[in-house]
């Protein structure tokens, strides 16, 4: 992929329209996380290849994991899947997000051991929300701040309370895309995607190609990104 600039620092995606694609191409929904899970692959090795540091994608959130155990548990494993391969790559720090610890205990171990094998690649840092609420993000952030003793000798600003979020020590995210036609972040990030430009596309995301990300990436550098001024 050519360079574009300028780029973010940040990109999300949020994955949506799996079970759509699932239902137009009359397929079980695992099928389509499958290929999903490949165009993340491809996703996050065009950040690499174009010098994006940081992604974000919100893989699952809770309702997915409420529609029916059997695929529910289905779906969980091939997102595991997935980015066990991804980090066979050996280039990319892979971190969980969100209420892992509400998968199941098998499934957080895998996911603490690939954050912990990881840590190391610095190629590109892909934080993959699962169980994800932005709410409950913040709110966890608010209770650690309050319990730490360092915020009761220097004073609240929002740089402390970034300090205490799931994305710290990261910038925030410059660009969200949402796949699947949706036109709403549906509580994803709503302290790191403040000043985010919002790109929405039709596509399904078992559909998003290279292409596609270049399109959106295009369509940011175009943008006159005043910050209110």
């Amino acid at each position: 992929m050519n360079t574009v600039h300028p780029l973010p620092r940040h990109l999300a995606v949020i994955l949506d329209g799996n079970r759509r694609w699932a239902l137009a191409h009359q397929v079980p929904a695992v099928e389509a996380y499958r290929l999903g899970a490949r165009r993340v692959h491809e996703l996050v090795q065009c950040c690499e290849e174009v010098s994006i540091p940081y992604v974000t994608v919100w893989a699952l959130s809770g309702n997915n994991l409420q529609r029916g155990d059997t695929t529910a548990r289905s779906i969980l494993d091939v997102v595991l899947d997935g980015l066990t391969d991804m980090a066979a790559t050996g280039r990319w720090h892979i971190r969980a997000i969100g209420a892992p610890g509400l998968l199941g205990e098998p499934q957080a171990a895998v996911l603490a051991s690939i954050a912990k094998d990881t840590r190391e690649f610095r190629h590109v840092t892909v934080n993959v929300a699962l169980a994800y609420d932005g709410r409950a993000e913040i709110v966890a952030a608010v209770k650690a701040m309050l319990s730490d003793d360092r915020t009761k000798v220097e004073p609240i600003t929002e740089d402390t309370v970034a300090r205490y979020l799931s994305t710290a020590g990261q910038p925030d995210i410059d660009l969200t895309i949402r796949t699947s036609g949706e036109k709403r972040l549906s509580g994803f990030m709503p302290w790191q995607t403040t000043q985010a430009e919002l790109y929405f596309t039709d596509t399904h995301w078992p559909d998003f190609t290279p292409a596609h990300l270049r399109e959106a990436l295009d369509w940011f550098a175009g943008r006159d990104r005043r910050f209110g001024l």
